[in-house]
């Protein structure tokens, strides 16, 4: 499953969800620009980490009349668990995707899936824990909630 050591989070447990942030590089020109091509990967995504879509993935192409070098496909994907998104810049051969989930999921089938659909040759990890003070017990959550509100104290 998720190998906290090799993204420097030892207390996973301890947290509502991780949200992987990746900036990959150096991707498949072609792959990035197929809106189809996108939308396949969010439409797959969820079922290859074990998360549940919600709704169809939604993508689109954004040109911007100001600066034609910035236009890419968008997409996100609601999922019961959080969401993924994704933003791609063909001509510069990037692509930034975030997901984010209140369950632990397989972060390394993840990245593998992503680098391999978008042939990416340089991928920049980040994971980070979210929620490290949202408690996961209705018990622990009343605590925290007398303790920030004295005024509930009967």
């Amino acid at each position: 499953m998720l190998s906290s050591g090799k993204f420097g989070l030892e207390n996973l447990p301890e947290m509502f969800g991780p949200h992987l942030t990746l900036d990959l590089s150096e991707c498949d020109r072609q792959k990035l620009s197929d809106l189809s091509h996108i939308y396949d990967l969010l439409d797959e995504l969820p079922d290859v980490i074990g998360m549940h879509k919600i709704t169809p993935p939604y993508t689109f192409i954004y040109r911007p009349g100001d600066n034609p070098a910035e236009w890419g496909v968008s997409g996100f994907v609601i999922i019961a668990e959080s969401h993924i998104s994704i933003h791609t810049f063909p001509d510069r051969k990037t692509a930034f995707v975030d997901i984010f989930s209140c369950k632990q999921f397989d972060i390394h089938k993840a990245v593998d899936y992503i680098v391999a659909k978008l042939d990416a040759h340089k991928a920049d990890k980040k994971l980070s824990g979210r929620g490290k003070e949202y408690p996961r017990q209705v018990e622990a959550a009343r605590e925290i909630v007398m303790r920030s509100r004295p005024s509930l104290k009967q």
